[in-house]
């Protein structure tokens, strides 16, 4: 949109088309960028980005200029997600999945600081990881934070990388940056992650992107197994398997 909308655009549908583009942005905003779309006074825009900050929807990035969802929005989005028809849909996907594998399987989404499990399907074995619904793991250790960190931007992931404390969780946990940046490099060309006993001793994981309608990355699948039955080669010959079951989760939103 060009110029001032402001006599066009309802007063009460305003807050709502500055979700929709940040929504649609998929990285940090700036209220200019936004209102390259909108077309609403400065002083009006500055004035939503005040109002949506102040209550939660979005917040402001490390650099103090940008913008991203805040916690009220994401959780707006998790609720949408986990509507009922979706989520028995995405339920029926995850159990096909966690048939084939063997193993557990989930659905995570990234929070601000860690990857959050919204769905999961439990293998059948006694010997099994608990990590349940809810569960937040960081983003540099576990196969799905390092899938999600892949998506950004290399800016963003060296803000990340410089304020975030990289404990060593196992023997295996990156902790060197240079050496994380090389590994979540591989990732983005590869389209996949692995965890290889970095998070928790004795547990391999494998993720892969679930990507929106604009070919972003929405949320991650993957599926985490004790090495007693399960070591990188095995896990990496399901890979097909984990694409597929992605590709429907993310047709099963966009259809939706």
């Amino acid at each position: 949109m060009d110029g001032d909308k402001s006599d066009t655009i309802p007063t009460n549908l305003r807050l709502l088309l500055v979700i929709e583009e940040v929504a649609r942005a998929g990285v940090p905003v700036t209220p200019t960028s936004v209102n390259e779309q909108i077309g609403l006074p400065k002083p009006t825009i500055h004035r939503l980005f005040t109002t949506l900050e102040e209550e939660g929807f979005l917040q402001r990035d490390m650099d103090g200029r940008t913008y991203s969802p805040g916690p009220r929005l994401r959780v707006m989005a998790g609720g949408i997600l986990s509507s009922l028809r979706i989520r028995t849909a995405r339920q029926a996907i995850l159990r096909k999945l966690s048939q084939q594998v063997g193993e557990t399987c989930n659905i995570a989404l990234a929070d601000r600081h860690a990857m959050t499990y919204l769905e999961r399907v439990e293998t059948e074995w006694p010997l099994r990881i608990q990590l349940p619904i809810g569960t937040r793991v960081p983003f540099y250790c576990t196969a799905s934070g390092k899938m999600y960190l892949s998506s950004l931007a290399r800016a963003h992931l060296q803000r990340y990388l410089s304020s975030t404390a990289l404990e060593a969780r196992t023997d295996n946990t990156i902790i060197d940056p240079d050496a994380l940046v090389a590994e979540i490099s591989n990732v983005r060309k590869n389209a996949f992650a692995l965890d290889r006993e970095e998070f928790m001793d004795d547990m391999i994981a494998l993720a892969v992107p679930i990507p929106d309608v604009h070919g972003r990355l929405m949320a991650t699948l993957s599926f985490h197994a004790p090495t007693q039955r399960f070591d990188v080669d095995r896990a990496l010959t399901f890979l097909p398997a984990l694409q597929d079951a992605a590709s429907e989760l993310s047709s099963l939103v966009s259809e939706s």
